[in-house]
């Protein structure tokens, strides 16, 4: 099985279980998008997806966040874990957007990466999921499939984005990251992945020891 075909039948076989690809944190904008995925490093989507609410109840906007102290901050986020950090990290990001983007999150990647506690992967996100920029944001599931499908070596998750990015067409980038991980949270846990739930690994890997036997 070449990765053309493999690609190709990923895409299908995603198209076909989830052709809807609804965004999995709840937010009311960029900013409050923003906030989220930063809470969702080391924590669950379900478990942000409760908090982010009580903390939007006190600030949903950065000239309201900076009103409240950090220790507030670090109180209502403590269930997502590093609270510490991401408190400081949301009150300094929040304080930067004010003074150096009048208010308004920024639409580039360059400068979202400047924010405080923003990496990659969350300007990223929030550049697809938010102003609908092509980008293909890489999370544990996505560099684990990407590594059992065959199409990325699994050296470390920049090389993962750069090979899916290579591979898949780009008008399918924003989509098909949401839909991998679905797949990957559904189908294809990290440990004791059973191949009988996880078809398209198991598809694959049979196509291309045929492929293989007739060569």
């Amino acid at each position: 099985m070449t990765k053309k075909e493999k690609i190709n039948y990923i895409i299908e076989e995603l198209n076909k279980l989830y052709p809807q690809t609804p965004i999995p944190l709840e937010h009311e904008d960029a900013y409050t998008l923003l906030i989220a995925v930063l809470l969702s490093a080391q924590c669950t989507d379900e478990r942000v997806n409760k908090i982010t609410p009580l903390l939007f109840d006190k600030a949903q906007t950065p000239s309201a966040m900076i009103q409240i102290d950090v220790k507030e901050i670090e109180a209502i986020i403590r269930p997502c874990g590093l609270a510490p950090r991401k408190s400081q990290a949301i009150y300094d990001l929040s304080h930067q957007i004010i003074d150096e983007y009048d208010g308004e999150v920024p639409r580039s990647f360059e400068a979202l990466e400047q924010l405080p506690g923003v990496g990659h992967k969350t300007a990223s996100v929030v550049m697809s999921q938010a102003f609908g920029e092509p980008a293909f944001p890489v999370d544990t599931h996505i560099h684990r499939l990407m590594y059992r499908w065959g199409l990325s070596t699994g050296k470390n998750v920049k090389q993962t984005e750069k090979d899916a990015k290579r591979l898949f067409p780009k008008r399918l980038w924003n989509k098909l990251h949401l839909q991998i991980i679905f797949y990957g949270r559904s189908h294809s846990p990290a440990r004791n992945p059973k191949l009988s739930v996880d078809y398209i690994t198991r598809e694959i890997g049979r196509k291309s020891v045929i492929k293989a036997y007739k060569e």
